[in-house]
């Protein structure tokens, strides 16, 4: 049987990477996103290049009922899901004060309670089986103080380090991939036309290497990926910077 992947927000950016690339090494994939047209568009292009099978299902993960179908397909036992890429994300403005709450906390479901209940999901059987991968999408701005955003990035990142520690030794790694600005939509759909991110071209990374470096730290069993030297010299620094510093910087870019 071969093995299959599930991703969330494969409908685009990094998710449809990570979907295109597994499928390239000849796994099935399940694609998770809100836009069927979309996710349907993305899984004709696998079929049609890599002659692999791709579900897709529509969903949005901060609502119970359909996140519900997300975490049966992980655990369907004649049809098991050996890696599991936890993408689905997007951003707010950095001005909490002005942010509609409800949007806040939407915001924090998708990017902590979601990835948390699917990798719940994933565990059982994948420990059962011995073996298993989980990657969780985190970013830089874990480590750069960043809003509501990167509270919640820190929080994948550390859970994720634990999960590692705690389920390596039983088959099943867990790795938080953390990449710098990378050229996807994501600024796009929060209102920032191409080139008004106000960060320099070279600190922007490409989806594919991001994709392709990722997968091969998570393959050695990396408990966190920072896709790019010059952005592991940056979260470095940024470690050590007073918070109030940090949290200047952080405000370039969105």
């Amino acid at each position: 049987m071969p093995k299959t992947a599930l991703v969330t927000g494969a409908s685009s950016g990094l998710g449809a990477e990570y979907a295109r690339r597994l499928a390239a090494r000849g796994a099935d994939v399940v694609l998770v996103a809100r836009d069927s047209a979309a996710l349907e568009a993305v899984a004709a292009q696998i079929r049609e290049r890599h002659g692999v099978r791709a579900e897709i299902i529509t969903a949005d993960l901060t609502t119970p009922r359909q996140r519900a179908k997300v975490e049966r397909r992980l655990t369907e036992p004649d049809r098991p899901i050996e890696v599991l890429v936890n993408n689905a994300g997007f951003g707010l403005p950095l001005d909490f004060e002005r942010n509609d709450i409800e949007d806040e906390a939407r915001h924090l479901a998708l990017h902590v309670e979601a990835p948390m209940r699917l990798m719940h999901a994933a565990l059982g059987p994948m420990l059962s089986r011995g073996h298993g991968r989980i990657v969780n999408v985190a970013s830089v701005a874990a480590y750069t103080p960043r809003s509501t955003y990167g509270a919640a990035k820190r929080w994948v990142v550390e859970f994720s380090r634990w999960a590692n520690a705690a389920y390596a030794p039983r088959g099943v790694t867990v790795t938080a991939v953390c990449p710098g600005f990378t050229h996807t939509n994501f600024h796009e759909r929060m209102g920032l036309p191409p080139g008004k991110e106000g960060v320099s071209d070279w600190l922007w990374l490409d989806a594919s290497d991001v994709v392709s470096q990722s997968l091969r730290d998570a393959a050695r069993g990396k408990a966190v990926s920072i896709p790019s030297i010059r952005w592991k010299a940056i979260t470095a620094v940024a470690r050590v910077l007073p918070a109030s510093v940090s949290a200047a910087v952080g405000r370039r870019g969105r």
